[in-house]
């Protein structure tokens, strides 16, 4: 099955992020623009954050650089001195240790819990449901070739996709067909290209048009692994227009932005 020009155009997007990942990427990018902050955020976060950048400089006239990532890749670059100012993260942990070391003007904001979901293209042998019944099915009878997730060593969502998988007893069954995405974004695109059964992708990226377009998906318990709590925090270089930027990322209109990329916070249900 080979997809299309249009989702090739989709995957392109959605791997973009692993393109632009280089260490030092966003580091040369600062430096040729000083005044546009650059904004280190956790690759789940593409088609949400996008689209807020694009609402800020359209009511501000002001522009933020984005750089889409693994979150454990971003808090190695930010430790070696890469010049983000704000660090959106997918697993408020990364933030704690930040803090900690001194790197950011404080502990942060909870902006969301994320979700992880069961991802398959059209035309797929498997199905997406959310018990991964089909799943345990399809592995049992070896219809499974290659089934995607983001690498559990440096992201959080491979990290929840991996305690899903074991919660369900299908972590041994399935590692020989896994591949692994340097970040979810980059997960998403091979679960899609037409050459993986499916994989488990963030929520936020299948709720996305252009993904939702190329194939279905099932919700994952949310009882299945640990919680998805995102934060996000000023760096210690922020400068003005990153500092409006994250005041922005609070107000109500973003949070209606988040919202319909299924990102909520705990108390909003």
């Amino acid at each position: 099955m080979h997809p299309t020009l249009t989702t090739r155009r989709i995957l392109l997007s959605l791997g973009l992020a692993a393109a632009l990942m280089s260490p030092f990427f966003a580091a040369q990018v600062a430096a040729q623009s000083a005044d546009v902050p650059v904004i280190a955020a956790a690759a789940d976060l593409k088609f949400a954050v996008t689209e807020l950048a694009e609402a800020f400089k359209a009511e501000t006239g002001k522009e933020v650089k984005l750089s889409f990532g693994s979150t454990g890749n971003f808090a190695t670059q930010i430790r070696e001195g890469a010049p983000f100012q704000v660090f959106m993260a997918a697993d408020q942990k990364f933030i704690a240790d930040l803090y900690s070391q001194g790197l950011t003007k404080d502990e942060g904001d909870l902006y969301a819990e994320g979700r992880i979901v069961l991802m398959v293209p059209h035309g797929s042998v498997l199905k997406a449901d959310e018990a991964m019944d089909d799943l345990a099915a399809k592995l049992e009878t070896g219809k499974i070739t290659r089934f995607a997730i983001a690498n559990p060593e440096h992201a959080p969502y491979g990290q929840r996709a991996e305690e899903a998988l074991k919660h369900r007893g299908l972590w041994e069954k399935v590692q020989a067909h896994l591949v692994l995405g340097e970040n979810v974004s980059q997960a998403a695109q091979f679960a899609l290209s037409g050459n993986a059964e499916g994989g488990i992708i963030a929520y936020s990226l299948a709720l996305a048009p252009e993904v939702r377009a190329l194939g279905e998906f099932a919700l994952i318990p949310h009882d299945w692994h640990e919680p998805l709590l995102q934060r996000m925090a000023l760096l210690k270089n922020a400068g003005p227009v990153a500092e409006e930027f994250y005041v922005y990322l609070k107000t109500p209109e973003a949070r209606e932005i988040m919202k319909t990329f299924g990102f909520v916070l705990p108390t909003e249900g």
